[in-house]
């Protein structure tokens, strides 16, 4: 008779796991090609406008994803909204002069001033230390003999006529870097095309940032000049930018008064958040991420990001469809899931970044973090079967049970799942350079999934006509496969692997 009941139980509990899968087959199914190229079509539509953070496109992306989620039945996912909030800052130049003596240079003619960290102020300039090409390295030192501690600092962009032999990391940024560290006051660059820059439309509005700098911690004064301002400044008679790679090293004295005002924008950027709740599980949660954000505009030229990360934006929709359509049905999830859309990714991560320093839901409740960041798309370098794969990054750290669950998935889908990427040593450094890093770097076991670069990576060419529509649809349903266990499961997945990786991007 114990045997009998043995055999039963056993049976009994093949047939409840049997079902679960075919449940979870069944809701995957809802997720379609079709469908994902009519949401697809809309979020990387010209509309968006790249959808860049704390954009007015952003915000229009935003919006129609959280009217997606309302319409699919999520509840809020922050209190009584869908969307969680913060600041983004931005400085913005308001006006800028430079006069050598009593002599005037004309703003966007013959001087700029860098936007990428501005500065602000009245500064007197009675010395200008002239380091040439700026380069101190093993080929040359043209800091010889020069103090420039507290002084002006003025260098070419270019680098010598033999530059071929020079190590590529005399590029500006890592002269400006020199000069930083031997704590010039100021930096003033002579720009090699200045006269042939489009100056018709002055920019004014330098790159945004999310943490203010103490008020002690004031940054350096950077400029660029033409050849002619260099001239001036230098009291040198030159005829062209060349003349100038002849003139000595070393200290010249001037009398340059300089006056930069700037006013610092705070702007607004949010993430996306929808809640479907769990039936029994109500204190832990599975989240599903992606990254709504793209490059935006430059100039007339639009970055639609179809693949980056519109690929994975509405993956999560979809998602959100297909679980929604199983809670109603009868078939809720044991954990609650939540939807979260993020935007700053392409600034730094920062999205991710604010919701894991302010958590909505508890970090040591959440299961698991499966980010999806570019899936639509076919990686040409790829050696396998490229029209059924898809990088997995993040199984082999802080959970045992990843590697495992997947694999199990992977028997009905025969996806081919390639981990290469979990390498410390990949060069790419692609597990640091989405969101689930941030989750991860918390704790919380993360798997991202991604189908590898291409051509149209970061370029206006990423469009939908370029998407793989079919493709796509099998990892997503893999991917809504693989949180449908995880929600199901009856134990949260375990923490017990170290991260063993520096904790920076």
């Amino acid at each position: 008779m114990k045997k009998i009941f043995f055999v039963l139980s056993c049976f009994i509990s093949v047939f409840v796991i049997a079902q679960k899968n075919n449940d979870a087959t069944k809701y995957a199914s809802v997720i379609t090609q079709q469908d994902l190229k009519k949401q697809l079509t809309i979020i990387a539509s010209a509309e968006m406008e790249g959808r860049e953070t704390a954009t007015e496109g952003q915000k229009k992306a935003a919006a129609y994803i959280e009217q997606q989620f309302k319409q699919i039945g999520l509840k809020p996912g922050n209190g009584n909204s869908y969307q969680q909030t913060y600041n983004v800052y931005q400085d913005e130049l308001k006006s800028a002069s430079l006069k050598l003596y009593n002599t005037s240079f004309a703003f966007d003619k013959h001087f700029t001033v860098s936007l990428f960290n501005i500065t602000e102020g009245n500064f007197q300039i009675n010395e200008i230390a002239y380091v040439g090409f700026g380069i101190q390295d093993s080929t040359r030192n043209d800091y010889k003999n020069i103090d420039v501690k507290g002084k002006w600092v003025m260098f070419l962009e270019s680098n010598p006529s033999n530059e071929n032999k020079i190590p590529k990391r005399n590029s500006s940024f890592l002269k400006i870097r020199t000069a930083t560290l031997k704590e010039a006051a100021g930096i003033i660059i002579v720009s090699e095309n200045f006269d042939k820059l489009n100056h018709s439309i002055p920019s004014t509005k330098g790159f945004m940032y999310v943490k203010k700098p103490a008020n002690n911690n004031r940054t350096t004064p950077i400029l660029s000049v033409s050849y002619q301002a260099a001239s001036s400044i230098l009291t040198k008679m030159i005829n062209s930018y060349e003349d100038l790679k002849n003139i000595a090293t070393g200290n010249y004295a001037t009398n340059i008064y300089l006056t930069i005002d700037k006013e610092t924008n705070t702007l607004q950027s949010s993430n996306v958040i929808g809640l479907l709740e769990g039936s029994e599980k109500k204190d832990e949660y599975i989240i599903l991420t992606a990254h709504y954000d793209h490059l935006g505009k430059r100039g007339n030229e639009i970055y639609y990001g179809a693949d980056d990360d519109g690929s994975g934006t509405v993956t999560i929709i979809e998602m959100a469809k297909a679980f929604s359509l199983a809670k109603k049905k009868g078939k809720a999830p044991k954990r609650n899931i939540i939807f979260m859309t993020v935007s700053g990714e392409e600034k730094g991560l920062w999205g991710s970044d604010y919701y894991t320093q302010h958590p909505i839901y508890p970090l040591n409740k959440t299961s698991v973090n499966l980010n999806i960041d570019m899936i639509g798309r076919i990686d040409p370098s790829y050696k396998g079967d490229s029209l059924n794969y898809v990088f997995a990054i993040g199984e082999d750290k802080l959970s045992s049970d990843l590697i495992p669950i997947s694999d199990s998935i992977n028997q009905h889908f025969k996806i081919e799942i390639d981990r290469k990427y979990n390498d410390p040593k990949d060069p790419n450094r692609f597990y640091y350079r989405s969101d689930h890093f941030n989750f991860a770097k918390n704790g919380v076991p993360v798997i991202f999934y991604f189908n590898g670069v291409h051509k149209d990576y970061h370029r206006p060419t990423d469009t939908v006509d370029k998407i793989n529509f079919d493709v796509m649809e099998r990892r997503a349903r893999f991917i809504f496969t693989t949180a449908w266990v995880m929600a199901n499961r009856n134990n949260m997945l375990k923490r017990d692997m170290p991260l063993n990786m520096p904790s920076s991007r």
